[in-house]
């Protein structure tokens, strides 16, 4: 069997695609520093194909404040309070350059750090934990070649109870089961490299789908929208029903507003969906975009309006523009 790898290249597939126990994983490998030299060596060429699927730059960069590349500091503002970006340049004081191959995968696979603290799901690791090992490995050679910036973290403001980082305990061992990613035998390659960019890399799914009063995902509103996104903008619903979603978007709709940031009636994105769209989507080749826009028009239609319906015979969601963090 291969994989897809964001370079849009085949390889071996490197690790288990099935569902497995996140504790008992640890126990074997993760706690033990001799399971390092198991994982595949990192090639820093293919990590930078990663890094831009994966827009690590968009949450990693304090862009308001002329922030150094990666080196935190953004506020990122929930309903749980206001998270800070962490540096994650190799730098070894106030970075991730202490950091093993096995610490880079533990947080990426399983939300914890290095010390064992476990991660706020606002690092969606939810996501990234379905990622290969490759990807993982390549992904970090390319954020260790780098410059490294000192730069302190700063501490999160986040609401009673969730400021005590413990509540993560019972979180994750209720919600969060790592599933590393499967192609679908129904499906034909570029779905399944579109299913892999949208729902691990891209984590597309971390904005626009819906949450619980928990903080989890809803599973039966994939990429459905909502009204209370990342910093409070309103998400659209990206499934194809013709009527509350992208419905009537072509795969071409698709991938010119994933190069351009234009929607079909001319409209332009805004908002968190706009730095996606310049730092992530605009960079990826022709054929990942195909790719998402095959997936996301493969996907089963969701009646979904979220913020004011759409006028008769507009081909956009419910207005774009400022209106819409697309």
């Amino acid at each position: 069997m291969t994989t897809w790898t964001p370079a849009g290249r085949k390889r071996p597939a490197g690790g288990p695609a099935r569902r497995f126990a996140a504790p008992a994983v640890l126990a074997l490998c993760g706690l033990s520093s001799a399971c390092g030299s198991a994982w595949a060596q990192g090639d820093a060429e293919a990590g930078e194909a990663v890094f831009i699927a994966a827009n690590c730059q968009s949450c990693h960069t304090d862009y308001a404040n002329d922030g150094a590349l990666l080196a935190g500091g953004r506020a990122l503002k929930t309903p749980f309070g206001t998270f800070y970006s962490p540096n994650i340049t190799p730098d070894p004081k106030t970075g991730i350059g202490n950091w093993s191959d096995e610490d880079f995968r533990r947080a990426l696979i399983h939300g914890r750090a290095p010390d064992g603290a476990r991660y706020y799901p606002v690092f969606p690791y939810t996501s990234y934990s379905g990622m290969t090992d490759q990807d993982v490995a390549d992904l970090k050679a390319y954020i260790f070649s780098l410059p490294p910036v000192e730069k302190a973290n700063r501490p999160h403001d986040l609401k009673w109870p969730f400021s005590w980082r413990w509540v993560m305990a019972p979180w994750q061992w209720l919600f969060f089961h790592p599933e590393r990613f499967a192609p679908d035998p129904e499906r034909d390659d570029l779905v399944n490299r579109g299913a892999y960019l949208v729902d691990t890399l891209g984590h597309c799914g971390e904005c626009h789908t819906p949450r619980n009063r928990f903080g989890v995902l809803k599973d039966d509103m994939h990429l459905a929208g909502q009204e209370e996104g990342p910093e409070g903008g309103i998400v659209p619903n990206i499934t194809p029903d013709p009527e509350t979603g992208i419905g009537n978007w072509s795969d071409n709709d698709i991938t010119w507003l994933l190069i351009t940031g234009f929607l079909p009636d001319g409209d332009n994105v805004q908002g968190g969906m706009g730095e996606v769209v310049e730092h992530s989507t605009s960079r990826l080749t022709d054929t990942d975009r195909q790719a998402i826009a095959a997936y996301l028009n493969s996907l089963p239609p969701i009646v979904h309006q979220v913020g004011p319906p759409r006028e008769t015979g507009d081909t956009d969601t419910g207005g774009g523009g400022d209106e819409f963090d697309y």
